[in-house]
Protein backbone atom coordinates (compact mmCIF):
# COMPACT_ATOMS: atom_id res chain seq x y z
CA UNK A 1 0.00 0.00 0.00
CA UNK A 2 1.50 3.45 -1.61
CA UNK A 3 1.66 5.49 1.54
CA UNK A 4 -0.36 9.00 0.82
CA UNK A 5 2.76 12.13 -0.37
CA UNK A 6 2.60 14.54 2.80
CA UNK A 7 1.28 17.84 2.09
CA UNK A 8 3.27 21.13 2.66
CA UNK A 9 3.23 22.26 5.81
CA UNK A 10 3.49 25.92 7.01
CA UNK A 11 3.38 27.35 10.63
CA UNK A 12 2.65 31.19 11.41
CA UNK A 13 3.76 32.30 14.73
CA UNK A 14 5.92 34.32 16.69
CA UNK A 15 9.12 33.44 17.99
CA UNK A 16 7.68 33.17 21.47
CA UNK A 17 4.84 31.15 20.96
CA UNK A 18 4.65 28.17 23.63
CA UNK A 19 1.82 26.91 21.65
CA UNK A 20 3.70 26.27 17.93
CA UNK A 21 6.23 25.07 19.75
CA UNK A 22 4.69 21.39 20.15
CA UNK A 23 3.84 21.26 16.48
CA UNK A 24 7.58 21.73 15.80
CA UNK A 25 8.67 19.35 18.18
CA UNK A 26 6.27 16.68 16.76
CA UNK A 27 7.97 17.63 13.06
CA UNK A 28 11.61 17.31 13.94
CA UNK A 29 10.63 14.03 16.14
CA UNK A 30 8.88 12.54 12.71
CA UNK A 31 12.00 14.18 10.34
CA UNK A 32 8.44 15.97 8.40
CA UNK A 33 9.62 19.07 6.04
CA UNK A 34 8.32 21.91 6.90
CA UNK A 35 8.10 25.78 7.00
CA UNK A 36 7.65 28.20 9.73
CA UNK A 37 7.17 31.88 9.58
CA UNK A 38 7.14 34.45 12.53
CA UNK A 39 5.24 37.71 12.55
CA UNK A 40 4.81 40.72 15.10
CA UNK A 41 1.31 39.83 16.81
CA UNK A 42 1.16 43.51 17.86
CA UNK A 43 1.32 44.10 14.94
CA UNK A 44 -0.13 41.46 12.77
CA UNK A 45 0.15 41.17 8.00
CA UNK A 46 -3.55 41.32 6.77
CA UNK A 47 -3.28 38.39 5.11
CA UNK A 48 -2.66 37.01 8.75
CA UNK A 49 -5.66 38.07 9.83
CA UNK A 50 -7.24 36.55 6.58
CA UNK A 51 -6.05 33.20 8.13
CA UNK A 52 -6.89 32.92 10.69
CA UNK A 53 -10.26 33.27 12.31
CA UNK A 54 -9.50 33.60 15.87
CA UNK A 55 -6.42 36.51 15.12
CA UNK A 56 -4.48 34.17 16.93
CA UNK A 57 -1.10 31.76 16.52
CA UNK A 58 -0.21 29.07 15.90
CA UNK A 59 -1.84 28.68 12.40
CA UNK A 60 -0.75 26.13 9.83
CA UNK A 61 -0.94 26.31 6.19
CA UNK A 62 -2.09 23.22 4.40
CA UNK A 63 -1.03 22.90 0.22
CA UNK A 64 -1.04 26.92 0.34
CA UNK A 65 -4.73 26.76 0.26
CA UNK A 66 -6.32 25.19 3.18
CA UNK A 67 -5.50 26.44 7.22
CA UNK A 68 -5.77 24.82 10.45
CA UNK A 69 -5.75 26.90 13.37
CA UNK A 70 -5.98 25.73 17.26
CA UNK A 71 -2.90 24.01 18.76
CA UNK A 72 -4.15 20.95 19.86
CA UNK A 73 -5.72 20.41 16.46
CA UNK A 74 -2.52 20.89 14.32
CA UNK A 75 -0.41 18.48 16.43
CA UNK A 76 -2.91 16.29 16.05
CA UNK A 77 -3.02 16.30 12.14
CA UNK A 78 0.50 16.57 12.32
CA UNK A 79 0.89 13.42 13.72
CA UNK A 80 -2.03 11.77 11.62
CA UNK A 81 -0.85 12.11 8.24
CA UNK A 82 2.87 10.69 8.99
CA UNK A 83 3.04 7.04 10.43
CA UNK A 84 3.37 5.80 12.71
CA UNK A 85 1.29 7.85 15.34
CA UNK A 86 3.08 9.25 18.60
CA UNK A 87 0.07 8.84 20.47
CA UNK A 88 -0.01 5.27 22.83
CA UNK A 89 -2.19 2.46 20.61
CA UNK A 90 -4.69 1.37 23.36
CA UNK A 91 -7.78 3.77 22.85
CA UNK A 92 -8.30 4.39 26.44
CA UNK A 93 -4.36 5.34 27.46
CA UNK A 94 -4.58 7.57 23.88
CA UNK A 95 -7.96 9.37 25.66
CA UNK A 96 -6.22 9.48 29.28
CA UNK A 97 -3.55 11.17 27.68
CA UNK A 98 -5.41 13.75 25.26
CA UNK A 99 -7.03 14.54 28.79
CA UNK A 100 -4.27 15.38 30.52
CA UNK A 101 -2.87 17.75 27.44
CA UNK A 102 -6.11 19.39 28.02
CA UNK A 103 -5.05 19.65 31.34
CA UNK A 104 -1.38 21.12 30.43
CA UNK A 105 -3.32 24.31 28.75
CA UNK A 106 -4.85 25.34 31.80
CA UNK A 107 -0.96 25.08 33.35
CA UNK A 108 -0.08 27.69 30.63
CA UNK A 109 -2.98 30.60 30.86
CA UNK A 110 -3.15 33.52 32.50
CA UNK A 111 -4.32 31.47 36.11
CA UNK A 112 -0.90 29.86 35.15
CA UNK A 113 2.15 30.38 33.73
CA UNK A 114 1.35 33.44 31.41
CA UNK A 115 -0.25 35.02 34.80
CA UNK A 116 2.73 34.28 36.85
CA UNK A 117 4.94 36.48 34.29
CA UNK A 118 1.91 38.94 33.60
CA UNK A 119 1.05 39.64 37.26
CA UNK A 120 1.80 43.04 38.85
CA UNK A 121 0.10 42.04 42.20
CA UNK A 122 2.49 40.45 44.60
CA UNK A 123 -1.01 38.63 46.05
CA UNK A 124 -2.54 37.69 43.55
CA UNK A 125 1.15 36.35 42.29
CA UNK A 126 1.51 34.08 44.72
CA UNK A 127 -2.21 33.13 44.31
CA UNK A 128 -1.48 31.94 41.12
CA UNK A 129 1.58 29.92 41.81
CA UNK A 130 -0.14 28.33 44.65
CA UNK A 131 -2.88 27.41 41.97
CA UNK A 132 0.04 26.43 39.12
CA UNK A 133 1.46 24.40 42.16
CA UNK A 134 -1.71 22.62 43.06
CA UNK A 135 -2.51 21.20 39.73
CA UNK A 136 1.55 20.02 39.05
CA UNK A 137 1.24 17.96 41.88
CA UNK A 138 -1.98 16.45 40.55
CA UNK A 139 0.43 15.81 37.57
CA UNK A 140 3.52 14.16 39.44
CA UNK A 141 0.71 11.64 40.61
CA UNK A 142 -0.54 10.64 36.93
CA UNK A 143 3.03 10.50 35.71
CA UNK A 144 4.99 7.35 34.87
CA UNK A 145 8.05 7.88 36.82
CA UNK A 146 9.80 6.75 33.62
CA UNK A 147 11.73 9.07 31.40
CA UNK A 148 8.44 10.01 29.52
CA UNK A 149 4.56 10.45 30.75
CA UNK A 150 3.33 7.09 29.74
CA UNK A 151 6.88 5.33 30.21
CA UNK A 152 9.95 4.79 27.82
CA UNK A 153 8.66 5.98 25.30
CA UNK A 154 8.55 9.43 23.41
CA UNK A 155 4.49 9.98 22.82
CA UNK A 156 2.37 13.30 21.70
CA UNK A 157 1.96 14.07 25.49
CA UNK A 158 5.59 14.86 25.67
CA UNK A 159 5.86 17.12 23.10
CA UNK A 160 2.83 18.66 24.53
CA UNK A 161 4.25 19.90 27.67
CA UNK A 162 7.95 20.17 26.98
CA UNK A 163 7.45 24.09 25.85
CA UNK A 164 5.36 24.30 29.30
CA UNK A 165 8.62 22.74 31.05
CA UNK A 166 11.06 24.77 29.47
CA UNK A 167 9.40 27.89 30.16
CA UNK A 168 9.38 26.90 33.60
CA UNK A 169 13.42 25.92 33.53
CA UNK A 170 13.54 29.76 32.00
CA UNK A 171 11.81 31.03 35.06
CA UNK A 172 13.66 29.66 37.79
CA UNK A 173 17.09 30.73 35.74
CA UNK A 174 15.86 34.30 35.36
CA UNK A 175 13.80 34.78 38.18
CA UNK A 176 14.84 31.94 40.83
CA UNK A 177 11.11 30.68 41.14
CA UNK A 178 11.13 26.70 40.79
CA UNK A 179 7.88 25.85 40.35
CA UNK A 180 8.58 21.86 39.71
CA UNK A 181 10.72 21.87 43.52
CA UNK A 182 9.86 18.92 45.90
CA UNK A 183 7.87 17.04 42.22
CA UNK A 184 11.00 14.67 41.24
CA UNK A 185 8.86 12.76 38.91
CA UNK A 186 8.35 15.65 37.01
CA UNK A 187 11.99 17.35 37.56
CA UNK A 188 13.43 14.21 35.55
CA UNK A 189 10.64 14.59 32.76
CA UNK A 190 12.02 18.25 32.42
CA UNK A 191 15.56 17.17 32.83
CA UNK A 192 15.27 14.07 30.22
CA UNK A 193 12.84 16.22 27.44
CA UNK A 194 15.35 19.13 27.72
CA UNK A 195 18.27 16.72 26.24
CA UNK A 196 16.65 15.83 22.74
CA UNK A 197 17.48 17.50 19.79
CA UNK A 198 13.59 17.77 18.49
CA UNK A 199 13.20 19.87 21.67
CA UNK A 200 16.29 22.40 21.92
CA UNK A 201 15.74 22.74 17.88
CA UNK A 202 12.17 23.43 18.43
CA UNK A 203 12.54 27.25 19.17
CA UNK A 204 14.83 30.46 18.30
CA UNK A 205 18.16 30.36 19.43
CA UNK A 206 17.47 33.57 21.20
CA UNK A 207 14.75 32.16 23.70
CA UNK A 208 16.32 32.73 26.49
CA UNK A 209 17.08 36.20 26.13
CA UNK A 210 13.56 37.07 24.52
CA UNK A 211 12.01 35.36 27.28
CA UNK A 212 13.88 37.40 30.04
CA UNK A 213 13.17 40.62 27.47
CA UNK A 214 9.46 40.04 27.96
CA UNK A 215 9.44 39.27 31.50
CA UNK A 216 11.46 42.44 31.92
CA UNK A 217 8.38 44.40 29.56
CA UNK A 218 5.62 43.10 31.72
CA UNK A 219 7.14 44.69 34.56
CA UNK A 220 5.33 43.03 36.70
CA UNK A 221 6.80 40.82 40.07
CA UNK A 222 8.84 38.56 38.03
CA UNK A 223 10.26 41.75 36.65
CA UNK A 224 11.29 43.07 40.31
CA UNK A 225 13.21 39.07 40.81
CA UNK A 226 15.05 39.48 37.34
CA UNK A 227 18.75 38.00 38.14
Amino acid sequence: MTTPAIPKLKLISFKLCPYVQRTVITLLTKNVPYEIEYIDLNNPPEWFKALSPLGKVPVMQVNDDQVLFESSVIQEYVDEITPPSLHPVDPLVKAKNRAWIAFGGELMGMNGLHGIVHEQDQQACDKIIASIRSLLERLEQVHSGARFFNGETFNLIDAAYAPMLMRFELLKNHCDLDVLEGLPKLQAWQRELMTLEAVQSSVVPELPQLYRGMISHYDGVMAKRLK
